[in-house]
């Protein structure tokens, strides 16, 4: 009763309610006007927006617009359900619409309406078929009727083509390419080269679930160079084949794996080492514990495919094959070296940003999706969103019976089997939902067996995905799919399939996150159609195996005995919600691994937002003289500072030391004598330096134009920016995993990580202030300077770059820069 008390969902129906009824009413007014008259509405809008008024004043004239709009363009008005949604959109929150519900066409309302400012609106779609759908399809008609313009961001497109895409009204592009591009725009050479030139303005996500949750782990990841350490991937892949059940310990529930002191010892003889956890073994204990996971956690044909000799990785979540992805620090290449395959070179990260930090940069998130109630504490912790639950258009008379249990999963598949062969026979539809490939591929070879025809939609044929989706709800049509049989399409029902029930879903084990079984059920049962769902669940799923043991499968095991069919299915709300708590279990442990994650991103972030700002006002500022020359007379204070003993009453300079450190490498040699810094104290030495520099500056101001001066201050400035920041990347990467074994310690490793990390980037600043004033002080400048990337040729973590992508380095008359 409290729950439902204080679901924010309560109070923001109960407005949008208000709001819905009034766009409705308008109906009939707005179908009076013209095409010319409606289209000159956005126009109208826009002026009213510039004299003052708000985007929530203009809220319920421009749904009402939208709504005509659809009408004439489409054929289709959107119900009062779908402003329902659009209210609670455009209001910053997770629509909750269930499948076949119209969340496409229910986007397009708040992305009208904040539109009218002229900052942008992204709607971010899972993948670009679904991006490219939209944008040259009906919903992009409806904006280019209204005079918006629509731009569509994929990952072939060039930077011209990208940044005419980001300067449309309403931009569609999928959540990889927005953080990719985010990243690169803080590698161009040029502000110009930019392809967001408005900033992070208004986002609507759909499929929020999959992207903000799903994906929440995985960072985005740009790379460039190589790591040489294939033999360490091979020589760790090597001791884990041969060790025994006794030299490693896996943890089931949590999906940990270490090595026992026998393995230990068996490692520290292999590699010829005295201590395996020595410092200067960290990498080779990385290699290890990569090669245990690949080993003994990750399963072929489960978390990875092998095709053509390369590894694939299989979303846990869709069953989708992630296309150009690989496992992250080096996991990949050790599960290239478990399969015998060729091992790629490990990179160097030199840009990376997870979904979370990326999308929390939007000054207004938004989205929808079907399954989003089960995760509404995460949401609104880590992204200030709540979850919105949107009553469906027509009553769901969906019936979704009670799991069937058993002991083996031979029984199991034998009883799904059956079922399916019985449905199939009626005429009736079936949908049978899997977690893994292998478990489609064996339930696909049983149905062959038993001559029943059906199609296979999982990770190694998903090419044909559209196609078989179409077919699914044909009479007597029997579909065997992994998750991917759910975002974005919806499997329609022939003639005939209503009066036999229905689309029927049988699930073949339960998934660890209820939402993702909640999806499957959703593909039955649209717009009010009938339908059917079950789960048959048996006690060695991988599920019940880490959550309830051998103990659970005797229990179920005496429980069949006892009935007079030994075969029959057990049906118990005990059993059911044993299981539910399971899923709530996971859930909370992956919640609390992705919040692990957000801290420890958030270092980085910190870091990343100081530079990335840095790293702008370079290439934006007219000129950065003066911030070249702040930076110059800090580093001169700061390490001038180290050569003074503070300790005494009178500080003393150590005079030799400061100018050895000075003279020749700072400033040019011979500039700074001892004989004029001898007896001063430390103010007056300062003062001295900071005399010495200006005559420098000013000696190469006059010899030079302006303009060649401020080009040069930029050249040498994103020079070592760029330099010192892909360094400090790696070096927090490499601090991230180092620090984990000061839990043995009873030490916090997130304390460690922030502490450390601070020290790492008080020193990042001080080596790049360093370098500046170095080479401010003494390179000769050249009247031809030219900008240059740091690192050529990089590469993402989903897939190498596109040629027409690549940076157009612009030469700006010269041969030499300054550094070399």
């Amino acid at each position: 009763m409290f729950k439902k008390w204080f679901d924010p969902s309560r109070k923001v129906l109960k407005q949008a309610d208000i709001i819905a009824k009034k766009v409705i009413s308008l109906e009939n007014d707005v179908a009076k006007l013209s095409d010319e008259e409606l289209r000159n509405k956005t126009e109208e809008f826009k002026n009213r927006f510039k004299n003052g008024e708000t985007l929530e004043d203009l809220q319920v004239e421009a749904y009402a617009v939208v709504r005509e709009a659809s009408k004439r363009v489409t054929g289709m008005t959107p119900y009062y359900v779908q402003v329902l949604g659009a209210v609670a959109i455009h209001e910053g929150n997770i629509a909750e619409m269930k499948t076949g519900e119209g969340k496409t066409l229910t986007a397009v309302m708040p992305a009208y309406l904040n539109a009218l400012n002229g900052e942008g609106v992204h709607i971010v779609t899972v993948n670009e078929y679904l991006a490219r759908r939209e944008v040259e399809g009906q919903i992009g008609n409806i904006f280019r009727f209204l005079g918006l313009t629509v731009g569509l961001n994929i990952r072939e497109l060039t930077r011209e083509e990208k940044q005419a895409a980001y300067d449309a009204d309403i931009m569609y592009s999928t959540n990889s390419e927005l953080g990719f591009d985010y990243l690169r725009d803080h590698m161009v050479l040029y502000a110009k080269d930019m392809v967001a030139q408005r900033g992070l303005n208004f986002a609507i996500i759909d499929e929020v679930d999959s992207i903000l949750i799903d994906e929440a782990r995985t960072p985005l990841i740009i790379s460039g160079g190589a790591k040489n350490n294939q033999n360490l991937y091979e020589r760790a892949d090597r001791l884990v084949k041969t060790l025994s059940d006794e030299d490693y310990e896996i943890d089931v529930e949590s999906k940990t794996i270490e090595l026992t002191p026998s393995g230990i010892n068996h490692a520290e003889e292999v590699f010829g080492i005295e201590n395996l956890y020595d410092l200067q073994n960290v990498s080779v204990v990385h290699h290890i514990n990569n090669a245990l996971r690949a080993n003994y956690i990750l399963a072929k044909d489960k978390e990875y495919v092998v095709q053509d000799g390369e590894i694939l990785i299989v979303d846990q979540f869709t069953g989708r094959i992630l296309q150009g992805r690989q496992f992250s620090e080096g996991l990949h290449q050790a599960i290239e070296a478990k399969e015998n395959v060729q091992i790629k070179k490990e990179t160097i990260t030199v840009a990376t940003i997870t979904y979370q930090n990326f999308f929390r940069m939007y000054k207004k998130l938004s989205g929808m999706t079907g399954t989003a109630k089960t995760e509404e504490e995460e949401f609104n912790e880590i992204y200030n969103m709540n979850v919105i639950v949107i009553p469906t258009n027509e009553p769901v008379i969906r019936v979704d019976a009670s799991d069937y249990m058993y002991s083996t999963m031979e029984q199991k598949f034998k009883a799904l089997l059956d079922d399916v062969e019985a449905r199939h026979k009626a005429g009736q539809p079936v949908l049978v939902g899997t977690i893994a490939v292998e478990t489609s591929e064996y339930l696909s070879l049983e149905l062959r067996k038993r001559r029943i025809p059906h199609e296979v939609l999982n990770a190694k044929n998903h090419a044909r995905e559209a196609e078989i989706v179409e077919k699914a709800g044909q009479i007597g049509a029997v579909t065997i799919a992994t998750n991917m049989a759910g975002r974005g399409t919806d499997i329609k029902l022939a003639e005939g399939v209503v009066e036999r029930g229905g689309l029927a879903v049988l699930g073949s084990e339960r998934h660890e996150s209820r939402r993702i079984d909640n999806q499957l059920r959703g593909r039955s049962g649209r717009q009010g159609d009938p339908g059917f769902s079950r789960f048959y669940i048996s006690a060695e799923d991988e599920l019940m195996v880490r959550f309830a043991g051998d103990a659970f499968k005797r229990r179920i095991q005496m429980i069949q005995n006892l009935n007079e069919d030994k075969e029959a299915p057990i049906e118990s709300k005990m059993f059911t919600k044993f299981v539910t708590n399971a899923q709530k279990r996971i859930e909370g442990s992956n919640f609390d691994s992705r919040k692990n994650v957000l801290k420890y991103d958030d270092v980085l972030r910190m870091h990343r937002e100081i530079i990335y700002k840095e790293r702008r006002d370079v290439l934006t500022l007219e000129s950065i003289e003066e911030q070249a020359i702040i930076t110059l007379k800090k580093s001169l204070e700061e390490n001038a500072l180290d050569f003074v003993d503070t300790t005494i009453r009178n500080p003393k300079v150590d005079y030799e030391a400061l100018v050895k450190f000075f003279d020749g490498p700072i400033f040019k040699e011979g500039t700074l004598l001892i004989e004029d810094i001898q007896g001063k104290t430390y103010e007056q030495v300062l003062e001295h330096l900071n005399h010495l520099a200006d005559i420098e500056i000013n000696n190469k101001k006059t010899t030079i134009p302006p303009e060649v001066f401020n080009e040069f201050l930029k050249v040498i400035m994103l020079r070592i920016i760029d330099t010192y920041w892909m360094r400090h990347i790696d070096t927090m990467s490499e601090l991230r995993q180092g620090v984990v074994l000061q839990a043995y310690g009873q030490q916090n490793p997130l304390v460690i990580y922030q502490k450390e990390g601070y020290r790492l980037f008080n020193e990042l600043v001080a080596n790049i202030g360093r370098d500046i004033t170095k080479y401010i002080l003494k390179a000769n400048i050249q009247v031809n300077v030219e900008r240059e990337a740091v690192v050529k040729n990089t590469a993402t973590n989903q897939g190498s770059e596109d040629k027409a992508k690549k940076q157009r380095v612009r030469k700006i008359r010269g041969r030499q820069a300054p550094w070399r």
